[in-house]
């Protein structure tokens, strides 16, 4: 048994698709109080339900019996921060942190946990709770697997972050020449799917990015050609970002103001080694571009 936190996010929704595809037994752990749709959906795919949450130990007891790996892409940022509920310090970390004392307790074998980008690593506080808990397990006793994604592609080069292309308007952070490895929020998934039967990911760190480094002008360029339309660049001085995330008061804030500054300093990622290891096909920012504009691919040859 497979058991699945964040199973109704991106990441995780996919994770659970790729699963039972494959004809793993899944079960998901989803909140009180979760859209109906939601989990009717996942119910649709034959996947067990375990109500629980991240604060409450008990129910994480129940989610973890019988399980053999647990996969987890549960975070509070960037759509569902509620402060004192939903927040880093409960969920990111806490209760992170007493996920993997459940599944020890509990005698899961693997711990799949989806972290960030070695790159992304200014001080700020979602950064400083993924790492603790990168540090739990490897000091715990749990075999682990740590994938640490750059910037998903379906959030940094969408409209939510200022990126648009409905209206072809871009928001840049910094220069915008710096290369980033977008990934695409399926690819993540595969990894992590994989990661449940390939031994060489095991007690292992594995930095994931996208096909080619690209730079935030890069994409807009991929999108004018995609869309045939010129867009409109707004560009946010790195300083700017600097001076917002030092204002902050709130850790969503200073979080996302952080990881907009490590944006504009760049995120490339060599997927050489990963890719030997794991094989996976990446998508491309112009396939991610096509799909989002609606535009059929063209095949040359």
């Amino acid at each position: 048994m497979i058991l699945v936190v964040g199973a109704t996010g991106m990441v995780g929704g996919e994770i659970c698709r790729r699963l039972v595809a494959r004809h793993d037994s899944v079960r998901a752990l989803v909140r009180p109080g979760t859209d109906p749709a939601k989990v009717g959906a996942l119910r649709a795919l034959g996947i067990e339900i375990a109500t629980g949450d991240l604060r409450d130990g008990p129910s994480l007891d129940a989610a973890c019996r019988d399980v053999d790996t647990v996969i987890t892409t549960v975070s509070s940022m960037p759509f569902s921060y509620a402060p004192g509920e939903n927040d880093i310090q409960t969920v990111d970390l806490d209760g992170t942190r007493r996920l993997i004392g459940a599944a020890t307790d509990a005698g899961v074998s693997h711990f799949i946990h989806t972290s960030f980008s070695a790159n992304l690593d200014e001080d700020f506080p979602l950064r400083n709770a993924k790492r603790a808990v990168e540090e739990t397990l490897r000091s715990g006793m749990l075999r682990y697997t740590i994938l640490r994604p750059s910037c998903f592609m379906e959030v940094w080069l969408s409209p939510a972050v200022g990126f648009d292309y409905p209206n072809a308007r871009a928001t840049i952070y910094g220069a915008g020449d710096r290369p980033v490895s977008y990934i695409a929020t399926g690819d993540v998934a595969e990894f992590a799917v994989r990661a449940t039967t390939t031994p060489s990911t095991w007690n292992a760190t594995l930095e994931l990015g996208g096909p080619e480094p690209l730079s935030q002008l890069d994409a807009v360029h991929i999108f004018e050609r995609v869309s045939g339309r010129g867009f409109e660049v707004t560009h946010v001085p790195e300083d700017a970002l600097r001076a917002q995330a030092d204002a902050a008061t709130d850790p969503m804030q200073r979080s996302f103001a952080t990881l907009m500054h490590c944006v504009a300093r760049g995120d490339a990622i060599d997927m050489a080694g990963v890719l030997s290891a794991v094989p996976v096909r990446l998508t491309s920012v112009s396939e991610y571009a096509e799909r989002s504009l609606g535009v059929a691919p063209v095949h040359v040859g």
